[in-house]
């Protein structure tokens, strides 16, 4: 069979030839005289520098043609490689032809275009895998700009007492300093995905002088650290919600925008993908924009973890519940990448599976009703409920809880062995593995709270983004043991003294709170001494904060009642 060989550089650029008329053309053509191979061809030109990979095939000149690519990490300076946005636009001025076989062959490539800058990458390998405590590059952003944000002696003291092993919980630590004891979890704050972000878009800024870097979105759901990228020069191409924004931050009247950031960016720029990852149609965009992304990707590894789930479920012929929510970037990133694969849908809550176990008992018409009438907007293309739904696996967005999707893949099963018989249940769900694809830091860290939780307990605070769905989870363990002695904030200034604090009300749309608030709540004002103070953090919570909440609650009592910091932090010393 024919070969077409194109090759994309770094920046997902297409190297260009040119025909008899100057029409541009794929990057290698074979020559039918010659017939040599698409191996020999390689081996002469490029050696064992490159690795071949098939895109796809086309018909030319009534025969079937073979679409190959390569990925090149340097080139000539004289070759012409340009994005495929420019050469799009090139077209359109009038200051360039494609010719009618470049034409069919970018047509055929389309579907497997997002693939391509991470093409050589195999199943069991990972974009940007976690770093060991020696590749840790904490320099990179902790300076007297950002010590006191992200630096906790007594964090770190803690951790290092209770965090005997990283995937299984702790007892939880007591400071105890006389009038108020804190209970700390063994597993709080960071994740080692947050660590991993945190230093990719760091070091994206420090090692890039003079160079625009952005964004995709928010790195991590914590306004602190976020404030912090913003005031090194870093700027957001959108919001968490995929709303796009202009340079001053306001959002844009619409994508068309020119003023939006995402119409300015050059080849030049430097675009980091966070740690929830990306939907494939907005890498896609920056691929045909010409920018490199494969080597600013810091999405987590166990988000890709569930991403490679989704892929195996679909090629086993299973469509893929993803339990998350729609809104949230790594659901929707999740959603893109697993449609790319099969079918997909996303599933909100228990009340959500019921629906969907309507779906699969009801026949004809009924199911179309039901399915459109329930889960509009929320499955994939060409989605057909009398036949995708018969067999099924489940995923789900990883900081949710785990005992709510173990909860949905019991009942879903329970609806199969009615509808196919329980002998049948396994070809119907996937019944291979644990049962969920959450990660091991939100599961460590919701176990590490239900542990504290059975200390004495007066109140409890979890400290975390506004839109920080693991924190919002850790908070509903508190809430449904503590109710309203259980409290939200974001940092220490939400506790405005010792008779108030500022909670947050956290949307959700299953549970009828579809708008965020504030509210002020009483406090520590009617607590008997010693108060017995539950405090913990979500996964993107830097330790700092945790401090500065100890210090704040500390400042409400006088200082000769109070057990030094000094001393405390002489005693865990002499522990670790």
């Amino acid at each position: 069979m024919r070969w077409i060989l194109l090759s994309f550089d770094k920046q997902n650029r297409l190297l260009l030839s040119q025909d008899n008329k100057g029409h541009y053309m794929p990057s290698f053509l074979d020559n039918c005289n010659k017939k040599c191979s698409i191996t020999e061809f390689l081996s002469t030109t490029f050696g064992d520098s490159v690795q071949l990979h098939k895109l796809s095939e086309v018909t030319y000149k009534q025969e079937k043609v073979s679409v190959y690519c390569i990925c090149v990490k340097e080139h000539h300076a004289d070759s012409c490689y340009k994005c495929l946005d420019e050469l799009l636009i090139d077209s359109k001025k009038g200051d360039c032809v494609i010719a009618p076989l470049l034409k069919k062959v970018l047509a055929s490539i389309e579907p497997e275009l997002v693939g391509i800058p991470y093409l050589g990458q195999g199943d069991n390998e990972y974009i940007y895998s976690f770093r060991t405590p020696k590749q840790r590059n904490r320099s990179v952003y902790i300076d007297t700009q950002s010590k006191a944000l992200y630096q906790s002696e007594l964090c770190s003291l803690i951790k290092d007492l209770r965090r005997i092993k990283e995937k299984k919980p702790g007892e939880p630590e007591v400071l105890d300093f006389g009038p108020i004891r804190y209970i700390i979890p063994s597993h709080f704050g960071f994740c080692l995905g947050v660590q991993n972000a945190i230093e990719r878009g760091y070091e994206a800024i420090a090692s890039n002088p003079g160079r625009r870097v952005f964004m995709l979105s928010e790195l991590i759901h914590n306004p602190f650290v976020n404030e912090d990228l913003l005031a090194r020069g870093l700027r957001y191409l959108q919001t968490d919600k995929g709303i796009p924004l202009c340079g001053n931050g306001q959002q844009a009247c619409g994508p068309e925008d020119p003023s939006a950031l995402w119409n300015q960016l050059t080849t030049e720029d430097i675009v980091v993908i966070p740690a929830f990852g990306a939907t494939n149609e907005d890498k896609e965009r920056l691929i045909r924009r010409g920018i490199s992304i494969r080597e600013h990707d810091a999405t987590c590894m166990l988000v890709e973890k569930v991403w490679k789930a989704s892929k195996r479920y679909a090629r086993e012929g299973f469509t893929v519940l993803i339990h998350g929510k729609s809104e949230h970037e790594e659901t929707k990133a999740t959603f893109s990448n697993s449609s790319r694969y099969g079918p997909a849908l996303i599933l909100r809550n228990h009340a959500h599976a019921e629906a969907l176990a309507a779906v699969i008992q009801a026949d004809g018409k009924a199911k179309t009703e039901l399915f459109s009438a329930s889960f509009e907007g929320l499955y994939s293309k060409g989605f057909d409920p009398h036949f995708d739904l018969e067999k099924i696996a489940v995923v789900n967005q990883t900081t949710l809880l785990r005992n709510e999707t173990l909860t949905i893949i019991e009942y879903l099963r329970k609806i199969i062995g009615e509808k196919y018989g329980n002998d049948n249940i396994p070809q119907h769900i996937w019944s291979t593995g644990k049962g969920d694809t959450l990660c091991y830091a939100t599961q460590v860290n919701q176990d590490a709270l239900q542990l504290a939780c059975a200390e004495k307990i007066d109140t409890a605070v979890i400290v975390g983004g506004r839109n920080s769905s693991n924190t919002y989870q850790l908070y509903r363990v508190c809430a449904e043991r503590f109710g309203k002695n259980a409290h939200y904030i974001q940092s220490e200034r939400n506790i405005h003294s010792m008779d108030t604090i500022c909670h947050y009300i956290f949307p959700d749309v299953s549970r009828n709170r579809p708008i965020e608030q504030d509210v002020l709540r009483p406090f520590l004002s009617n607590t008997s001494e010693p108060i017995n103070l539950l405090l913990s953090g979500g996964a993107s919570c830097p330790d700092g904060l945790i401090q500065q909440v100890i210090e704040r609650v500390n400042s409400f009592f006088p200082v000769s009642k109070l057990r030094p910091l000094e001393a405390l932090l002489d005693d865990l010393k002499s522990r670790v």
